[in-house]
């Protein structure tokens, strides 16, 4: 090969190497902007799975478009990032994010922090938490913006937002991505809109900026809508043998030991463990049909609330819970 044949080859092989590493960086930064929902293996799918035991005990999971519950959370951040998630994305501290042991992947909920009333719209693709029977494990970013990432924990209220469950279940089942569906959501809860039916809001939602830091979503214009007859907070508590309704206002902490269709059982389980803490049978009527429920507490403290809870774990009662009312 000639001289100039050689150097004609060099330059050219420099000139595509150059244009190859300009084109792989331009098509780096636009997926960035645009992600694609089919080539990215965070994006996830969705996910109800079988039964399954952690320490001890079983957790079923199982598909629910209509369900509140109300507890204590927690959240989880640096030890994660980066990781997998349940339903296969990956995580990320930053996301309006959360884990539950039990709801389908990915599922859309409201998270009210009960201490400071502050709500969020968060999108559930990831299992857990293990620890003292906490409801809810949200991302570092939610428990910014719920107020509560400096204590660790919160009383919260959670509920399943319906129509957006549906609409991120099909879109998961279709192999599309949900990712950012709960930023959409949040902003229409927040302008009084409404999502279209299975929009994927990834996209759609790109003209919607993000909730600020310092100011936490708040939905109240959302929290003031009429809730569905079969809502758990819509069932009357009477403490026995009084049976005078129990005013349900977000400020104690309770220990649920058990519940029981026989009055006798439960008065029976509330004097075995009176010794741990103030014990008291609550009778609640759920679809007309009496439950009892042993309870301790109140407790103003979520510490507090932890070590009678450890000590009923400890005595065998592996069923026990926190709940906020």
């Amino acid at each position: 090969m000639t001289n100039w044949k050689k150097i004609f080859f060099l330059f050219g092989a420099v000139f595509l190497l150059s244009a190859c590493s300009e084109t792989q960086y331009a098509a780096h930064l636009a997926k960035q902007a645009f992600p694609d929902p089919s080539a990215g293996k965070s994006a996830g799918m969705y996910k109800v799975g079988t039964p399954y035991r952690v320490a001890g005990r079983q957790y079923t999971p199982v598909e629910r478009f209509r369900y509140t519950q109300t507890g204590t959370a927690s959240w989880y951040g640096p030890n994660f990032n980066g990781k997998k998630t349940a339903n296969g994305e990956i995580f990320d501290k930053n996301a309006l994010t959360a884990a539950h042991r039990t709801l389908q992947l990915p599922s859309i909920i409201r998270v009210t922090n009960l201490d400071n009333r502050k709500s969020l719209i968060l999108r559930v693709n990831d299992r857990g938490p293990y620890a003292h029977n906490r409801i809810l494990d949200v991302s570092e970013r939610a428990a910014t913006l719920l107020g509560f990432k400096g204590a660790g924990t919160a009383r919260i209220k959670l509920e399943v937002l319906t129509d957006e469950s549906l609409n991120v279940a099909k879109l998961a089942k279709e192999g599309r991505d949900t990712r950012g569906y709960e930023i959409a959501a949040n902003n229409r809860a927040r302008s009084g809109t409404s999502l279209k039916p299975f929009e994927s809001s990834r996209y759609a939602s790109a003209d919607v900026p993000a909730a600020p830091a310092q100011k936490p979503v708040q939905l109240a214009s959302v929290e003031r809508q009429p809730l569905p007859p079969e809502r758990i907070s819509q069932v009357q508590l009477s403490e026995i043998p009084a049976r005078k309704p129990v005013i349900a206002n977000g400020n104690n902490i309770y220990v649920q030991a058990g519940a029981f269709s026989q009055e006798q059982n439960a008065l029976s389980l509330s004097e075995k463990i009176s010794s741990i803490g103030p014990s008291r049978v609550y009778m609640a009527r759920v679809n007309g049909a009496p439950f009892f429920r042993v309870r301790l507490g109140p407790y103003m403290q979520v510490a507090q609330a932890d070590a009678a809870l450890n000590q009923l774990v400890a005595l065998g009662n592996k069923g026990a819970v926190l709940v906020a009312d």
